[in-house]
């Protein structure tokens, strides 16, 4: 998502799949200095390390179940509203939120048309 939390980039993951394979994906091409994130994302290997290698701040705030507790910046952390914002919008239609589609292909197709729908309105 961009700052104005349109969608710049996608990835199709199964249902039961974590987060993170999603983020597998689209973190190697992000172009964004900073990735706002909830607390799933708060993989050291996975995220963490991968970002600060390429000099990219990580707002994710730490599990409660971390050893070691990492500060995060609260106040861009609060950004995140848009995120989830844009994922209310495009479950507004109806063929997103049920997946009429039954192939992953036509099912991404759609979300890339919903989407772009959603960037012009």
């Amino acid at each position: 998502m961009d700052a104005l939390g349109n969608p710049v980039g996608f990835a199709l993951t199964g249902g039961q799949a974590h987060d993170l394979a999603g983020a597998d994906a689209l973190l190697p091409d992000m172009a964004a200095d900073a990735l706002i994130a909830d607390r799933a994302f708060d993989a050291d290997a996975r995220v963490l390390e991968p970002l600060a290698a390429a000099g990219k701040a990580a707002i994710i705030p730490p599990k409660q179940n971390r050893k070691q507790k990492r500060d995060y910046d609260r106040h861009l952390y609060k950004a995140r509203h848009l995120i989830e914002n844009f994922f209310a919008k495009l479950k507004q239609f109806r063929a997103i939120a049920t997946r009429y589609d039954k192939t992953a292909r036509n099912f991404l197709g759609a979300i890339h048309l919903a989407a772009a729908y959603v960037w012009l309105i």
